[in-house]
């Protein structure tokens, strides 16, 4: 019997471990369902707090439910490790680290390049791997494959089978989880679709399986780069119109009546999280190496770039038209996650507003409460202020920039001085609130 043979007959019996590599926003969402529904799961972390707090059952991501977490850790269909030497008791393995761009907008692959080499010298004849952190397309092919056979010294299609299956996840979106969104996979070669399909089709509810895993990675990116570039178009027009005399607000709430053709995208400060801000540069990265200009992605880029200091810009204007100067003022940042009603404030223009502010000589305070303290990219420290009518009364300025739903938006304002709102959060009239 072939190698893919008997791991098609160990998966269709229910007679395999999944072995995830990284249990952060994707990889430990995706362990707990697999967990849940039935098969056996080891998760990998090189950071031992997170796997000693995984095996305590103590949970650190927010679209993992406590019950949930507690109970395939119970059951022991889920375990958490650091002894990576222990992929060999795996049959499928799954890599979900993290891809971040380095101080060049270039891609960081050190933490691909990583679990490969571990998976290379570990892992067992006859596995499926599947990658699931977003990249260039051609990363499964060009730069996985080699690594992995030379690491092995085994043949993709007869001794392992190689896939890629972009995570698709939106943290705080109550609606849509692992489960019930639709996944895209592609296999290097009909056995690995196959088997991919046989293993996602165990947690998943629908998966939808493209011809190559470079089809599978130009997904994911398209997917990222659409919404970069139609943010980006909105918050340029918004900042022109601002000029103009226009709500851009109301301008799309009537765009909206179109039952075809548009669709809203709302503007704000800036772009945060893992995907939209970064997923682009990883295409701009190697159409270079087919000698391709993405002139489009680039200006996008460069406007989501400029929003936090755009921002700052407003909050000088409207301290100067009450004869105030942003150095000495008070302001409070409400809101330092990258989106509303979350822990997470990966790439969250809130950050860089506060290291700008600070540089222009503001006492900077922030107040968000899922998020008790913070580091800034220019390695400053902040913990969040309580958010008290004293507290209040005493900024300067208080400028919402993510628009959490606990926010008594209506309270905030009576008893602030003045308010910059950069998420139309204020929905009445007030002489204190400024738009952006």
């Amino acid at each position: 019997m072939s190698s893919f043979q008997e791991l098609k007959k160990k998966i269709q019996n229910d007679n395999f471990s999944i072995g995830i590599l990284g249990l952060g926003y994707v990889g430990l969402p995706l362990a707990v369902l697999f967990a849940q529904k039935g098969n056996t799961v080891l998760g990998f972390e090189k950071s031992d707090s997170k796997t000693e707090k995984v095996n305590r059952a103590e949970n650190y991501i927010g679209d993992v439910e406590d019950e949930h977490l507690d109970a395939v850790i119970r059951t022991k269909k889920l375990s958490a490790t650091s002894d990576f030497s222990r992929i060999q008791e795996c049959e499928v393995l799954i890599i979900c680290v993290p891809t971040p761009l380095d101080r060049f907008k270039k891609p960081d692959m050190s933490y691909i390049q990583g679990a490969c080499e571990e998976i290379g010298r570990y892992m067992k004849p006859g596995a499926l791997i599947s990658l699931e952190s977003t990249t260039y397309p051609t990363t499964t092919e060009d730069f996985m494959l080699p690594i992995l056979e030379k690491e092995s010294g085994l043949k993709h299609g007869h001794d392992f089978y190689l896939c890629y299956s972009p995570e698709r996840v939106d943290p705080g979106n109550h609606s849509f989880k692992t489960e019930n969104t639709p996944k895209v996979l592609g296999g290097l070669g009909e056995e690995a679709s196959e088997l991919g399909m046989l293993v996602y089709q165990k947690a998943i509810k629908q998966i939808h399986k493209v011809s190559s895993p470079r089809i599978a990675e130009m997904v994911k990116i398209l997917e990222n780069t659409y919404r970069l570039v139609n943010i980006s178009l909105i918050n340029e027009l918004t900042l022109l119109a601002g000029k103009m005399d226009i709500n851009m607000w109301e301008v799309i709430e009537a765009a909206k009546t179109k039952p075809f053709g548009f669709q809203a995208f709302y503007p704000g400060p800036g772009i945060g999280g893992h995907c939209i801000p970064l997923d682009p540069f990883y295409l701009e990265y190697i159409a270079k190496k087919y000698h391709f200009d993405l002139t489009m992605i680039h200006t996008a880029g460069h406007i989501d770039m400029m929003m936090p200091h755009r921002m700052v810009i407003k909050v000088n204007t409207i301290l100067n038209r009450h004869k105030k100067s942003i150095n000495g003022s008070k302001i409070m940042i409400l809101g330092v996650a990258y989106k509303p009603d979350i822990s997470d404030e990966r790439e969250s223009p809130a950050l860089k507003i506060m290291d700008e502010l600070v540089h222009k000589g503001a006492e900077v305070f922030y107040h968000d409460p899922h998020i008790p303290e913070i580091h800034t990219e220019e390695g400053q420290s902040f913990s969040s202020t309580p958010l008290t009518k004293d507290n209040i009364k005493n900024m300067d300025l208080v400028v919402i920039v993510t628009n959490h739903s606990v926010f008594n938006v209506q309270d905030i304002v009576e008893k602030a001085n003045l308010v910059v709102d950069m998420r139309n959060a204020v929905k009445f009239e007030s002489e204190k609130v400024y738009k952006f």
